[in-house]
């Protein structure tokens, strides 16, 4: 059984995690910015189950969570970057404020938590990173592209971080789920941006609405995405990219084949300028 550590643990998809990880025998290190919500969101659980405060734009309080991880189990087997939330509105929309706080806990708190774990995975020469992202972050959509943004960077870096880890014996996956039904669409996870310009509410304006209005009747089940994400860990060969739900699956190939057929069309023009 190995050790665990979940941020974002709380509540939603990483709450799911941490509960199917604890009900197979694992150990977590579970953070969230308010350590009394993990203790609510696992009332049952004690000698597995370490709770601790650590907001991912804090790199001392991660550091600090992870000092406590290992006083406690003495290793890190499992690093699920999972906390983050989503803003709503059409990229002129979004104000600077807005976009930076995005990006500053989707991104640079992916960053943080990947420097407080990684010198403990290097150590061990195993291990195994869960990036959390979005099928946005593959195929993003009008009115949620700060967000895709933001989940396109996770991609990046999960990409990158691969090639770099595999001589080390640690595994990276970047896991794209679709809509579940987690709280990803209440005002706690999601931001919508109070400017509305008008001119957008064609391109725009149908996924603002969509999105209010599906919160709770999302096709996927989040108990059965946190059964797929631990299966992930223990397989041989665990995949660089994890589609959960078939709407994913279905932007994921919509957008391979407009890509493909984009490329077939414009071929000739990328290669007249090779030399």
């Amino acid at each position: 059984m190995g050790v665990w550590f979940v941020t974002g643990a709380s509540r939603g998809l990483g709450a799911e995690i941490t509960r199917e990880a604890l009900e197979r025998g694992h150990r977590v290190i579970a953070t969230a910015r308010d350590v009394t919500a993990v203790r609510a969101a696992h009332p049952r659980r004690s000698a597995e189950l370490l709770a601790v405060t650590a907001d991912v734009t804090d790199p001392a309080q991660l550091a600090a969570a992870v000092a406590a991880g290992l006083e406690r189990f003495g290793r890190i087997d499992v690093v699920v970057n999972n906390a983050g939330y989503g803003v709503v509105g059409a990229i002129e929309e979004v104000s600077d404020e807005a976009a930076r706080a995005q990006f500053d806990v989707n991104v640079f708190g992916v960053l943080n938590t990947l420097r407080a774990t990684l010198p403990t995975l290097r150590a061990q020469r195993s291990g195994h990173v869960l990036n959390i992202g979005s099928v946005a972050g593959f195929a993003t959509a009008p009115a949620t592209g700060l967000y895709g943004a933001s989940k396109f960077a996770v991609e990046g870096i999960s990409e990158a971080l691969h090639g770099e880890l595999a001589p080390l014996g640690v595994r990276v996956t970047v896991v794209e789920p679709g809509g579940f039904r987690t709280d990803f669409l209440s005002g706690s996870s999601l931001r919508t941006e109070p400017a509305v310009i008008a001119d957008y509410a064609a391109g725009a304006g149908p996924v603002r609405e969509a999105l209010a209005g599906v919160d709770g009747r999302q096709p996927g089940d989040p108990a059965k995405a946190a059964r797929a994400v631990v299966d992930v860990t223990e397989v041989d060969e665990p995949p660089l990219r994890l589609q959960l739900g078939a709407d994913a699956v279905e932007r994921v190939e919509a957008k391979l084949e407009f890509v493909r057929q984009e490329l077939d069309r414009w071929r000739g023009v990328a290669l007249s300028t090779a030399l």
